[in-house]
């Protein structure tokens, strides 16, 4: 009997790539950075400058040389908290609508809204 394929999960997440947000937990606890890719299907996000992790790259062709690449690795989107750079302060969200009928986030601290 085959085994059924797994449908793929998406989880819904408070950020989006572009936003700012602060690590709240963790070794990088503090930082601010901007999201750079939001892996809905892990609930993780890369953030510019967090969990950065080092990596030996071993030679290719023959005459290059090894090298040490270091790069950002993904974080769970429970550890950050969006960020208001005017305010330099991090808030959680909620949603409410513009005039127009359209839904946006809003920081709750602040009252900063987040989608134009």
């Amino acid at each position: 009997m085959a085994k059924q394929p797994q449908p793929k999960v998406f989880y819904k997440m408070h950020v989006k790539t572009g936003d700012t947000v602060q690590v709240i937990a963790g070794k990088d606890k503090g930082k601010v950075g901007e999201v750079l890719k939001a892996l809905p299907q892990l609930s993780k996000v890369l953030v510019k400058g967090v969990n950065i992790k080092t990596k030996h790259v071993k030679p290719q062709q023959e005459g290059e040389s090894g090298r040490i690449v270091t790069q950002e690795f993904p974080i769970h989107s429970s550890n950050v908290m969006l960020y208001s750079t005017k305010q330099n302060v991090a808030s959680r969200i909620c949603y409410t609508f513009t005039p127009e009928g359209k839904k946006v986030r809003k920081l709750k601290k602040t009252g900063e809204l987040l989608d134009k």
